[in-house]
């Protein structure tokens, strides 16, 4: 059965949940607020499905990228909505337009963040956009399973962990799956953006939020949150998840990169796009990066319409390593969760603030956003 004695052995896929032939095993919230699976021993009958589908007990294995392109969706307004060149929408709308169907991450009425299953471009426009928070899986492999056994297209997107949990769960290769990875950065803890959310919405109730809001421009992007926007790195939350320290334990020895989640194709920010030869597209807009690491993916690409250009596959990494490396774990994680778990919201201002921009610096933009206006 599965025992997770050392938290940083489970990535929270869920996969072991949904395979349990007896409904054993639960997620259940830590302390941290991330998600881990817990057995109901007395019901166990010991058939060990769910450490077969268990991605971190079965490795993939590393794979060659067969491709890389830096691209663009053609539709500009689509692509202004995007996190980066909009290509999900290219693979989202050629699947749905030919009766598929797409599985991604949504917000739900409360702004938590769960994986969901599309049959509609309504429905898929859900999923466009980063959400920097672990998205809960729920039955998501379990419908996709139920859609590929009727033979229907599916395209599932997900972090590497979440395509990896995929693989294992369905353990065969359906021709008609489609799964295209995130380069992900790491997945912050739900139960801390619940109560990050909590405390921004006092007063009134929060009617949106945008991680990644392209007004400033796609390179320095904001983050909006009801009414209020605010640059990125200027963020209590965002500053304490890009310094690692709301990531979950996991990420930072991921066993999923370099094509080990399975997935056919990684579709990430193209960052440093302005100096790798061959890129004419430097509207500070968007650019998606796009690695192939199967034929599957390849012959998939060529159905779909999109800005293309060939990039040499090392310039991309030397700009955004998260697609090859896991994060760095901070020196003092464990004590940034000590502080967290007695005081929450002043752990994250303190934490977030000292990993801020300088005032000087934060000043300016208060400024120049004035002055926009």
């Amino acid at each position: 059965m599965i025992d997770i004695q050392n938290k940083s052995d489970c990535c929270g896929c869920g996969g072991c949940v949904q395979r349990c032939p007896h409904g054993c095993i639960t997620m259940k919230e830590d302390e941290n607020g991330f998600l881990y699976p817990h057995v109901n021993k007395d019901a166990c009958i010991d058939c060990h499905l769910c450490e077969h589908v268990c991605p971190v007990l079965n490795e993939g294995e590393k794979r060659e990228t067969q491709a890389c392109f830096a691209a663009t969706h053609p539709d500009d307004a689509i692509r202004t909505a995007s996190s980066s060149g909009g290509i999900f929408s290219v693979f989202a709308h050629r699947v749905i337009g030919d009766g598929g169907v797409v599985f991604g991450a949504r917000f739900d009425e409360k702004w938590a963040v769960i994986h969901d299953v599309a049959d509609t471009i309504d429905k898929v426009n859900a999923f466009r956009g980063s959400k920097y928070v672990q998205s809960v899986m729920g039955d998501s492999f379990e419908k996709a399973e139920s859609f590929l056994k009727q033979g229907r297209e599916v395209l599932f997107t997900g972090t590497p962990c979440q395509i990896a949990g995929l693989k294992r769960f369905l353990n065969k290769d359906y021709p008609n799956l489609i799964t295209v990875e995130i380069a992900c950065h790491g997945v912050p803890s739900p139960g801390v953006w619940r109560d990050y959310l909590g405390m921004k919405g006092k007063g009134g109730v929060v009617n949106q939020v945008n991680f990644r809001d392209k007004s400033t421009g796609w390179r320095n992007y904001s983050v909006v949150i009801g009414n209020r926007a605010k640059p990125h790195d200027d963020d209590d939350y965002m500053a304490c998840f890009l310094a690692n320290y709301t990531m979950r334990p996991s990420c930072f020895t991921c066993p999923f990169k370099t094509g080990k989640s399975g997935a056919d194709i990684l579709i990430a920010d193209l960052w440093g796009a302005e100096k790798i030869q061959g890129i004419e597209v430097n509207d500070n807009k968007g650019i998606s990066a796009v690695l192939v690491y199967s034929d599957r993916g390849r012959s998939f690409l060529e159905k779909c319409e999109m800005n293309m250009t060939e990039v040499d596959v090392n310039s991309v990494l030397k700009h955004n390593r998260s697609i090859v490396e896991s994060a760095v774990k901070p020196a003092d994680y464990g004590v940034f969760w000590k502080k967290y778990c007695k005081r929450p919201m002043w752990t994250l201002r303190r934490y977030g603030t000292l990993t801020m921009p300088k005032l000087i610096v934060r000043a300016k933009r208060t400024v120049a956003r004035l002055i926009r206006r």
